[in-house]
């Protein structure tokens, strides 16, 4: 089946009712795991912190309402192009002057949270790529590709979420040559259910962090911290991953949506 015949059967069942709207968003707040870098590599990132600014009271008696610091890269997220050096140079690359019409697309959930559980250092490989798509049928062009490792299951320890030891992180996530392949099928994008694109230990990969250096490169997305994938088919389904319209923004926190058919 094709986006366009899927996108058409969706419009129906939604007005039937025959779809169900999965939330793949993690809460945003002061708990929420942030990705620290090492103080001579990045600045770093400040925790979410939420301000109060009325709630029916003197300072604003008829209404409630806060005021907010973040990162654009808290929580569960959008990476646009501009976030990498890889992709500086798109000018529809920032959240405010991306193509829309790419961010509501099929979805390919990879399944990997058994390897992921065994060996939080677990690599998807363009092998294993393919041999899903065997499975499951071919990933199409334009569609959004995620791997589900089941990491939200921890987000609500940081330390066992970000899971880092004196040789740093250790979490799931694909090799440079899983998202080359990813490339030639000129997917949107790709997500994972850990604090970023790529595993803990991808800045000893050749190249560094290549889901951020290859799908930038190419004008593509990431989304972070995904929730839920577990309630997703490994295909069928619809996910909406829209990112605030920042001002020359490389990245957002999202309320990302699949839309998922009954039955």
């Amino acid at each position: 089946m094709s986006a366009t015949d899927l996108m058409r059967d969706f419009g129906a069942m939604l007005v039937s009712g025959g779809v169900e709207v999965v939330d793949c968003s993690g809460v945003l707040g002061p708990d929420t795991p942030i990705l620290q870098l090492p103080a001579d590599f990045a600045k770093p990132t400040p925790k979410v912190e939420i301000h109060k600014i009325s709630e029916y009271d003197e300072d604003g008696p008829f209404f409630a309402w806060n005021w907010m610091v973040l990162g654009e890269h808290s929580g569960t997220h959008f990476d646009a192009p501009h976030h990498w050096i890889t992709g500086k140079d798109y000018d529809d690359g920032f959240t405010d002057t991306l193509d829309v019409q790419r961010l509501v697309a099929p979805v390919n959930v990879i399944d990997c949270s058994q390897q992921s559980q065994e060996d939080p250092d677990f690599l998807l490989d363009a092998k294993g790529i393919k041999e899903w798509e065997a499975e499951y049928g071919e990933i199409g062009k334009g569609e959004w590709v995620v791997m589900r490792t089941d990491w939200d299951s921890r987000v609500n320890d940081e330390a066992r979420f970000l899971n880092a030891d004196e040789t740093g992180p250790h979490s799931p996530g694909p090799t440079p040559d899983a998202i080359e392949y990813l490339m030639s099928k000129k997917i949107v994008g790709w997500g994972t259910q850990c604090i970023g694109t790529d595993a803990g230990q991808a800045g000893e990969m050749e190249p560094p962090y290549p889901a951020h250096n290859l799908l930038h490169k190419n004008n593509c997305f990431g989304l972070a911290s995904l929730a839920n994938l577990d309630k997703l088919p490994p295909k069928g389904a619809i996910l909406i991953a829209a990112p605030l319209k920042v001002k020359n923004g490389t990245g957002s926190p999202i309320r990302a949506l699949a839309l998922v058919p009954k039955g």
